[in-house]
């Protein structure tokens, strides 16, 4: 069984960064594609980032697009997503995800594992 636990929410200032962690225990995550996703209140789960199990392929969504960056250790089993220029619009729960595929997917429904959630809020 796999474990994601995300950490690093909190409250943030537009304008400013933030630095997301995911670790994972269970199952050592080098051989999988790992993903950030978020959903905000009222809205649906929307695709921010997902990177390949070598960390050399990178994938985001338009609206993180040269702000946000995926990155991954898979030495300690971590995937990160620095966060900078902050928007209030990127207020939401940040959840991590495995995908057991060689491809950077982008659709919710190839990533198997989830983590709990952490929230940012973005203030204005």
């Amino acid at each position: 069984q796999v474990q994601l636990v995300e950490s690093g929410g909190g409250l943030g200032q537009a304008g400013g960064s933030l630095r997301l962690s995911c670790t994972a225990s269970g199952r050592t995550l080098s051989s999988v594609t790992l993903g950030w996703f978020r959903l905000a209140p009222g809205k649906e789960r929307e695709f921010v980032a997902a990177i390949g199990h070598s960390g050399l392929g990178t994938v985001s969504g338009d609206s993180v697009k040269g702000r946000f960056t995926i990155s991954r250790d898979n030495a300690k089993n971590t995937v990160f997503l620095q966060m900078k220029n902050l928007r209030p619009e990127d207020t939401a729960v940040y959840y991590c995800a495995t995908d057991s595929s060689w491809v950077l997917h982008m659709q919710r429904d190839y990533y198997d594992y989830w983590g709990q959630g952490t929230q940012v809020t973005v203030s204005s």
